[in-house]
């Protein structure tokens, strides 16, 4: 199950449909994904407010941009702010 819900990525995309659930749930998962390989463990439960947003903002960036480059805008695979929210949990491993 995962630990940000649908209405909350709805909501932060200012979403009023049903038409993209799947495509919508399909983006927080691997959002979530990579938020936990990026901090290097499992997320945490309860989800701390900083990984949550770094999740909201990504699968949102994902949904609105789901072409792997863009005409007239700087590339970015990752909207700014994901990896500053993620880098207080990473795990470091020496």
């Amino acid at each position: 199950m995962p630990f940000v819900s649908l209405p909350e990525l709805k909501a932060q995309l200012n979403l009023d449909h049903d038409l993209d659930d799947a495509i919508l749930s399909h983006q927080i998962d691997a959002a979530e994904a990579y938020a936990a390989s990026f901090i290097g463990a499992a997320l945490p439960d309860p989800l701390p407010a900083t990984i949550r947003q770094a999740v909201l903002m990504l699968a949102a960036f994902w949904y609105e941009t789901r072409e792997a480059a863009q005409s007239g805008t700087s590339p970015a695979s990752v909207p700014f702010g994901v990896h500053d929210l993620l880098q207080a949990h990473r795990a470091w491993v020496v």
